[in-house]
């Protein structure tokens, strides 16, 4: 049912836009949309139609996100539009009405629910995936893949993406895969862009902004004045700045944080988002700019801002917001300077946001974390840099990274334009940056791989050509070879057309396979000899009359016509029905020889009702003898076979004639995917080899298949009770946690022993600076993790043996950290005692628990089961379960 558009429309304070009613006109017509537009374009829009639709039709809708911030995010908004009851939220912190008609959750929850086969899918109408391009990240990547491979059929999608060049393709590999899909592309900003470049020219002593561009080309200005600049980073002082001016040349350095600031007030540009790609150096300019006296709040804007901080931190204990530096965060705020990063705790990140989108906040010092998703639209964004470091290296932003910082500059509704203001720096020619501006280029790569689990489940579900069949459908192998994509769709489609036709070919009269093959036998009988059928049926003549059996007639018929056609004479004839038979030699098992004959109608007009009808009534009133043609070959009394009786015979038959077609097909087809090179597949076997030769998966088995709905098929594998936990185990490092499940590591241990140990699986210490020595809370402990570590060097070796990507080492860094906070420490000693940033230890505290949950479920051991309970649960408390809690309760 088509919602109301007007209903719709009035919701929102804007005019609707060309590619928004582009995409209700697509989802109108039953297709997928995948929309690609830029921040701030209204892409929710689409989704929220598309909800309507779903709604109206009395089905359910999923909301999927990459990240639980933005499926909180998402939940607050619409269940401010639908009210209590009306959506849920599934993500690894929180369960509200999951039953709800609308239900907001992460991607992993949707993916998990497939795997699982849940109930909640039955009524499933439509799945918005959000930002669809994450399927790019390495590890979290597939999971968009697999949900869009296995959702149910008749599930449609809307996918919502930032702006990428190859939307086409993605659109088209998801028509490839799941139907008519429609790619709506916006390319134009809701507000417009002013890219602008800043210098500090110190032989002047002054800072100059200038357009990046004019008239559409890089700003001959710009180019004179960087060509000029000896090039000194910030601080040259000396005799480089005297060489600089006995030169000729200019002394240009970076322009300070402070300063840059102060610009943009004084020209009205704030608030502003500056991205910088460190977490301590956005600490350091928020404090550098509150020490340096700046205030750009007034008393009305300070009083909101401390009511809206309080009430999102009501919850935290005094003693963790001290730990915390609360007394200085509030102080920034006051002034109206935030700093935003993965290190702070989700309360103090929340409390910034809320007052950043009441334009509260007049410049957040960022990473780029913050260009993910998260509703914060600013007047300007500053980019200090145009690299970042990466862990071990530095490397240049991509123009989709720099596309998707500076998508946040320009508030709907509220700015004429955005400023994205790049600032000088001598590793980086002016030219460098005026391409990446100009440049909107964002090509989506997929990062598709067969994970452990993902194999457990594919041996679980499906037979080796279907597991391999679904690992052809995806992005990754589209991408490598259309072709086989393509092929694999087609052979999809095949497959359940073959099994229709197969049903609707049994007939309850007989076996009509060996009807067939009884027919075939006497057409090559007479192949290559003169056919005394052939031969009779040349003789015959306009109006004599023979017997013949065809469908559901069975009597006489008066030939009208012959014709000589590529397979052999065909008569036309009209029964005394007045239907017309075409009857070739196939239809007669013997020589068809005259019973009669009458004389035909003058005017020769066979298609005409009237002429049909006056033939009949002339053949029921001939004078016949006796004899008949016989069809078939083994027969009853009567000449015919059993199956010959079924009077939908005729139907039957085309329908085994077509499942016959669709097989010779599929095994054609089939034939050609085995000539492609398909990486994908080797990989995947080679993953299944590994599993084999650890005891996952046991190969010759038969096992029900539970698809088709043959019992006891032989599908070649299928998982053993390992194999079944591995299945249920997902995470990063899924084998390795199952394989020290079944070795007993995490058996007969305390809650708070647990956690330290599966504390190893989710910890990566990410810091250039080496680790400090881990600390165990015991000698047993200590003599685990050494097994774990020792089976995870083993597993790798296998990896390599069989040409796999490595897993993640293990990483007992937070060992200590997870033993304190499970043993009921509080926050404020555990985080006072480590350098950790309250940010970090909520990250890894929430994955520790995700894990301790599954392993709560899936362990073989009872016990180890019950300690992984009540290890999740100790530590679901204070900042972590606030971090949570807050989802249900904050503000729109």
């Amino acid at each position: 049912m088509r919602p109301d558009r007007d209903e719709i429309t009035a919701r929102y304070p804007f005019t609707l836009d060309r590619f928004q009613l582009e995409a209700f006109d697509a989802l109108d017509a039953g297709r997928h949309v995948v929309v690609a537009a830029p921040t701030g374009s209204g892409k929710t829009v689409v989704a929220e139609y598309g909800i309507e639709t779903a709604r109206r039709d009395g089905r359910r809708a999923f909301y999927t996100a990459p990240l639980k911030a933005l499926s909180n995010q998402k939940y607050r908004d619409l269940s401010e539009r639908y009210g209590p009851g009306g959506v849920g939220l599934l993500t690894g912190d929180n369960a509200i009405d999951g039953d709800a008609p609308i239900v907001v959750m992460t991607t992993e929850v949707l993916r998990n629910m497939i795997y699982a086969r849940s109930d909640a899918l039955a009524d499933l109408g439509l799945v918005v995936l959000d930002e669809v391009h994450f399927l790019q990240d390495t590890y979290r990547g597939p999971v968009w893949e697999e949900v869009i491979i296995h959702l149910p059929a008749d599930v449609r999608l809307v996918c919502l993406s930032a702006t990428v060049s190859n939307v086409t393709e993605l659109a088209a590999w998801i028509q490839t895969v799941r139907g008519p899909t429609s790619p709506i592309t916006e390319l134009r900003r809701p507000v417009r862009l002013d890219d602008l470049y800043l210098v500090e020219d110190r032989t002047n002593d002054r800072v100059v902004l200038l357009p990046t561009f004019l008239q559409g080309r890089p700003n001959p200005d710009a180019v004179r004045l960087d060509a000029s600049a000896v090039r000194y980073g910030r601080g040259a002082r000396g005799r480089d700045a005297r060489e600089a001016r006995g030169s000729g040349r200019r002394k240009l350095v970076t322009p300070g944080r402070i300063d840059t600031v102060e610009l943009l007030d004084r020209r009205a540009m704030l608030p502003a988002i500056f991205f910088i790609f460190s977490r301590n150096q956005c600490d350091a300019a928020a404090r550098s700019c509150l020490d340096a006296g700046l205030r750009l709040t007034d008393a009305g804007e300070r009083a909101r801002i401390h009511e809206l901080v309080e009430r999102r931190l009501d919850g935290l204990a005094a003693d963790d917001l001290e730990v915390l530096g609360y007394p200085h965060f509030i102080a920034q705020l006051e002034a109206g300077i935030a700093a935003h990063h993965a290190g702070m705790v989700p309360a103090f990140k929340e409390a910034v946001e809320a007052c950043f989108v009441e334009g509260l906040i007049k410049v957040v010092f960022a990473t780029e974390t913050l260009a993910v998703g998260i509703n914060m639209p600013a007047r300007s964004v500053v980019i200090e840099k145009l690299t970042k470091f990466t862990g071990d290296h530095h490397e240049a932003l991509s123009a989709g990274e720099y596309t998707q910082l500076t998508g946040r500059a320009g508030r709907r509704g509220i700015d004429e334009q955005g400023h994205a203001v790049v600032l000088w720096s001598p590793f980086v020619p002016f030219e460098q940056v005026a391409t990446l501006a100009s440049s909107r280029t964002f090509h989506l790569r997929s990062a598709f791989r067969p994970t452990y689990n993902m194999a457990a489940n594919l041996v679980r579900s499906y037979t080796r050509d279907e597991a391999h069949h679904l690992l052809n459908l995806s992005f990754a192998q589209y991408q490598a070879d259309r072709d086989v994509v393509r092929i694999e769709a087609r052979l999809e489609r095949l497959h359940s057309s073959v099994l229709e036709a197969r049903a609707e070919a049994e007939s309850p009269y007989g076996d009509i396979w060996e009807h067939r093959r009884a027919v075939e036998a006497a057409r090559q009988r007479r192949r290559g000899r003169d056919d005394p059928v052939e031969l009779a049926i040349a003789r015959l003549r306009p109006g004599d009359v023979v017997r013949a059996a065809k469908g559901r007639y069975r009597g006489p018929v008066a030939v009208v016509a012959a014709a000589h056609r590529k397979g052999g004479l065909r008569l036309t004839t009209i029964s005394t029905r007045g239907e017309t038979l075409l009857l070739t030699a196939d239809d007669f098992d013997d020589a068809p020889r005259p019973v009669g004959t009458i004389t035909l109608p003058t005017v020769f007009a066979p298609n005409r009702n009237d002429y049909r009808r006056d033939v009949s009534r002339r053949l029921v009133k001939a004078k016949l003898s006796a004899g008949r043609a016989r069809t078939g070959a083994s027969h009853d009394v009567d000449g015919r076979q059993p199956v010959e009786l079924d009077p939908d015979l005729r139907q039957r038959m085309r329908a085994a004639s077509q499942a016959e077609r669709g097989e010779r097909e599929i095994a054609e087809l089939a034939h050609r995917v085995d000539r492609h090179n398909q990486s994908l597949g080797k990989e995947f076997e080679h993953v299944v080899d590994l599993l084999v030769g650890r005891g996952y998966v046991d190969i010759g088995a038969t096992q029900v298949d539970r698809f088709n709905g043959v019992d006891g098929a032989p599908r070649g594998w299928s998982l053993t009770a390992s194999g079944g936990v591995l299945a249920r185990v997902f995470h990063e490092s899924d084998l390795l946690v199952t394989e020290c499940l079944h070795a007993g590591l995490l058996d007969g241990v305390e809650p708070a022993d647990l956690a330290a140990l599966v504390s190893t699986f989710v910890y990566e210490h990410r810091s250039p600076d080496p680790p400090p020595p881990p600390w165990f809370p015991s000698a047993d402990i200590r003599r685990r993790w050494v097994r774990i570590a020792a089976m995870s060097e083993d597993l790798v070796a296998d990896e390599r043996t069989v040409g796999l990507a490595e897993h993640r080492s293990p990483d007992p860094g937070f060992v200590a950290v997870a033993y304190a906070w499970v043993a009921g420490e509080g926050f404020a000693e555990v985080v006072a005692e480590e350098e950790l940033t309250g940010g970090d230890f909520v990250r890894n505290t929430k994955q520790l628990i995700d894990l301790t949950r599954q392993i709560a479920l899936v362990a073989p051991d009872p016990a180890t089961r019950e300690a992984a309970k009540l290890a999740a649960e100790r530590a679901f408390r204070g900042v972590v379960a606030d971090a949570a809690a807050a989802t249900a309760t904050a503000e729109p």
